[in-house]
């Protein structure tokens, strides 16, 4: 059973959603029956320390959506440390890929901010952004982390 709550972030509402006792999905969509959980409850507090610039590093129970490959990519993300970037060519070197499909499965992962797909750049430009907002958003968080200093 997904369980979905309404979590505010400077960038307006988030919906995350829980399922099985791990966060599935981070959106920016309402949604019509929100609901709490001591999960849901414990990743609204640390996403707003995040925010507060408090969190560096998130600890939640995390089931991203994709096959083995999204996974691995989502992984790799998780470990590019706050305020810093990597690209999308040195993801794919740890896995013997291509940028493409590092980007794709960039993409599509359901779980932004928490998951750091905003840590990726393209290696002479900034690259896309999964979560709503796009490449602004992208940058904001980039901002926020003081991690792409000629940004600010």
């Amino acid at each position: 059973m997904n369980i979905t709550a309404e979590i505010p972030s400077p960038f307006g509402s988030l919906c995350v959603t829980e399922s099985n006792g791990a966060i599935i999905a981070v959106d920016w969509k309402a949604t019509d029956e929100p609901q709490t959980s001591p999960l849901l409850q414990e990743t609204a507090k640390q996403l707003a320390a995040y925010f507060a610039g408090d969190l560096k590093k998130f600890d939640l129970p995390l089931a991203p959506k994709g096959d083995t490959f999204q996974q691995s990519v989502c992984q790799a993300m998780l470990e590019i440390p706050y305020g810093e970037t990597t690209t999308y060519g040195a993801i794919a070197d740890k896995f013997d890929a291509y940028g493409q499909p590092i980007g794709r499965a960039c993409g599509g992962n359901s779980i932004p901010i928490i998951i750091p797909c905003h840590r990726v750049l393209g290696a002479d430009e900034i690259g896309g952004y999964s979560g709503e907002g796009g490449v602004e958003r992208k940058i904001e968080l980039l901002k926020l982390e003081g991690g792409f200093p000629y940004l600010l």
